[in-house]
């Protein structure tokens, strides 16, 4: 029998293996030199399941696991024939890149196959931690934004490196009551070298598409210890913003120190159910968003969220369409939060009080946004039942209420798992709305209670050698969702992809292979097109992590009354040449519209990228946006967004970053000819001929664990126009700390 074939009645038929209680204590220290470590579990990653198939590892890497009553202890001996050669640099948490070297682990602790959490650790004890979920339909994913309280420690030595771990019982939530647990157990090391090669505990058959169904299985914990159950995190924020009101000559105004103090506390009312509760909660946000460009864009950009509490569970409100997006939430007083699971049954529950009402009026043709200064309450409630061995249905509720506004959305999704290859998923809503008159009257929306509705529908096929899908959705014209992100309604779509993969050699130049085509056609709903397009692409993966990508597609779009043909190419290629470089280059080109004078144009964009690492300390990410629009007569802008992140680790603990964001847009004021016309209102305003901004952030943080840390940092912003260099606008200093305290 051949080893692929040997994996997969393996696959079918996994041994459930059992964990050793611990005999005695074990320290945390990267060296699996206690007694108790001789009497552990021990499990080999035998096989590689990228670049190769299920293959024979090329180097030996031991698993052991051990457990007691209060945590979860896990071992790895990786070996290394070229110790030198291994890749790791010092890190902030949740900072390890793949092309590192490292082992991971998912702990499925439900034994569902549907969610599980991840946890990496370097050969230096950098640690990463996310929830490992495929739940959505979409194949498996990580959100990385979940964090845990456990330990990790890293040594290399002659013979590769050591990570050992401690995951504590209070850190995971699993099924309550009962001995001899049964949990779904992956293991997994990465090996990057001129490819990233993926060293697996169990072997993955390509032709299944459900990751977690082909973990190995745990038993044996008994007599777990979770402590109270309580977890209080106290936190002291103050800062001081100064302002430059009389822009760009008066004075820099010294502003006052404002400090503010939260709690958040957490109750594990059971292993399995989770309370949260936050006065004057924590939403601060530390570090700055990822600058984007603004110009030339209809509708609203997306920023992922950040803030600590909205992160704790978030996984249990995903859905295929973005109906909670916490970053709508700005000012909150108090929040709270339930999330867990009992038997087949998940549920979610939120409720938070904002002192700003932020919101999102989506439309066909763009989006507008704005934030009014009135309370509102915000509430979310959540519940999916899993069906069968991987399939869930679930509803969900999402309202806020505020004087004279109601926003209030309700709806049913499923993911169907037809076979280990097809996957159906679906999703309804329903929404009823009023807006304040004012709001009504400004933003031109409807001035009574209005309802919307909207259903997605796809189905996936994913295999070794082929991967297509269809989709169709209907959002209607008067659908508003205010806790989610949904910048465009009043569409009717379908659309399709196919794309074969072709593997190639391990060890030569073709490591993988796919090409493809994709279509999709959008209406509004008078039937009108508004946007369609087709579409090839190609993209080759070989040596030294290596990977380019090509695609054309041609299309329509329509805009203010005229449908505009486009055709488009683009093409990325990335490259990590050694250990500490990483280079990219991506860019494209075609036919775009000016939405600001409505007529076509010619657009082009290019975005080099470069990230170095010196030493274990020193690393460096630069990139670079250039990106053009020219229009009959000329061209009418031309903008550049570059952006620098520098960080020097000083262990694991402790780090110094400087964050630098500079845009330069300068435009053709004379081709602006659609914004302020003859016949345009007085008070219309062209937007500057030279706009220039920078950013600089600084910020030291030292980093117990997740909730106890020490923030200090200092930003400002500088602006400048065609006649005005740059000028300090503002500045901000901050003070932020944290603890985590478990009675």
């Amino acid at each position: 029998m051949s080893l692929a074939a040997a994996g997969a009645q393996e696959a079918a038929h996994p041994e459930i293996l059992r964990v050793p209680r611990a005999a005695s204590a074990i320290v945390v220290d990267g060296v699996l030199d206690e007694a108790a470590w001789a009497s552990a579990l021990r499990l080999t990653l035998a096989y590689e399941i990228y670049t190769g198939d299920n293959t024979p590892a090329p180097v030996l890497t031991e698993c052991l696991l051990l457990y007691d009553e209060r945590n979860l202890y896990v071992g790895f001996r990786a070996s290394d024939p070229e110790p030198r050669e291994i890749r790791a640099h010092l890190s902030d948490r949740d900072m390890l890149p793949n092309d590192e070297d490292q082992v991971v682990i998912v702990l499925d602790t439900f034994n569902d196959s549907r969610r599980g959490y991840a946890f990496a650790a370097s050969p230096l004890g950098v640690q990463w931690d996310a929830i490992a979920s495929e739940v959505g339909g979409l194949g498996l994913s990580f959100d990385g934004s979940w964090d845990a309280i456990w330990s990790a420690k890293g040594s290399i030595d002659g013979d590769g490196y050591v990570v050992e771990m401690a995951v504590p019982f209070t850190s995971l939530r699993f099924p309550r009551g009962g001995s001899d647990l049964v949990w779904g157990f992956h293991a997994m090391r990465f090996l990057p070298r001129s490819v990233i090669r993926q060293l697996s505990l169990r072997p993955i058959d390509r032709d299944n598409n459900c990751f977690l169904c082909q973990s190995a299985r745990l038993t044996g914990f008994s007599d777990l210890k979770t402590g109270l159950n309580l977890e209080l995190d106290p936190t002291l924020t103050a800062r001081r913003e100064d302002e430059r009101e009389a822009f760009p000559d008066g004075p820099l105004t010294n502003g006052p120190v404002k400090s503010e103090g939260g709690l958040t506390a957490r109750w594990t009312v059971t292993p399995d159910l989770t309370l949260s509760t936050a006065l004057n909660p924590d939403f601060s946000q530390v570090e700055a968003d990822v600058a984007q460009l603004k110009i030339n864009t209809r509708f609203a950009l997306y920023y992922p969220e950040k803030r600590p509490l909205f992160l704790e569970g978030a996984d249990f409100f995903q859905t295929r369409l973005n109906t909670i997006y916490t970053r709508t939430v700005a000012d909150p007083s108090w929040g709270t939060k339930l999330v867990g699971k009992i038997g087949r049954n998940a549920l979610g529950v939120v409720v938070a009080e904002d002192n700003l009402t932020n919101l999102l009026f989506p439309a066909n043709q763009g989006s507008q946004s704005a934030s009014v200064d009135r309370n509102v309450t915000d509430a979310a409630l959540r519940y999916r039942r899993d069906l069968g061995a991987s399939s869930t249905i679930g509803f969900l509720y999402a309202g806020r209420e505020g004087p004279g506004y109601s926003n209030q959305v309700a709806g049913a999704d499923g993911v169907i798992r037809l076979s280990e290859l097809d996957t159906l998923g679906a999703q309804a809503l329903g929404s009823m709305t009023e807006y304040p008159a004012d709001v009504a009257a400004q933003y031109g929306q409807p001035e009574r209670p209005f309802r919307g509705a909207a259903v997605t529908l796809d189905y996936r096929h994913e295999s070794k050698e082929w991967n297509w899908s269809v989709s169709g959705s209907d959002l209607g014209p008067r659908l508003r969702v205010d806790t989610g992100f949904i910048p465009r309604v009043d569409t009717r779509s379908a659309g399709a992809s196919v794309e074969r993969v072709v593997w190639g050699d391990p060890e030569g130049r073709l490591i993988r292979m796919s090409f493809g085509a994709t279509g999709s056609r959008t209406e509004n709903h008078d039937g009108l097109l508004t946007d369609d397009s087709e579409g090839v692409f190609v993209r080759w993966d070989g040596p030294l992590q290596s990977s380019v990508s090509v695609d054309v597609s041609r299309g329509r779009e329509f805009f203010k009354g005229v449908t505009y043909d486009q055709t488009h190419g683009g093409a990325s290629w990335s490259m990590a040449p050694s250990g500490g470089l990483s280079l990219s280059l991506s860019g494209d080109a075609g036919d775009e519209v000016d939405y600001d004078n409505s007529r076509p144009g010619r657009g082009a964009r290019v975005v080099p990228g470069v990230s170095f690492k010196l030493g274990r300390h020193l690393k460096a990410n630069l990139d670079d946006t250039y990106e053009t629009l020219s229009v009959e007569g000329g061209r009418l802008f031309r903008a550049n967004l570059a952006q620098a992140r520098l960080a020097w680790q000083f262990n694991v603990r402790a780090m110094a970053r400087a964050i630098v964001q500079y845009t330069d847009i300068r435009r053709r004021l004379s081709l602006y000819t659609g914004l302020c016309g003859p016949s345009s209102p007085p008070t219309c305003v062209l937007p500057p001929e030279v706009e220039k901004t920078l950013f600089t952030q600084l910020l030291l943080s030292y980093k117990v664990n997740p909730q106890t840390a020490i923030y200090l940092g200092y930003s400002d912003d500088r602006l400048g126009e065609e006649d005005v260099p740059l000028r300090q606008s503002d500045r901000t200093v901050f003070f932020k700390i944290g603890y985590a305290w478990l009675p």
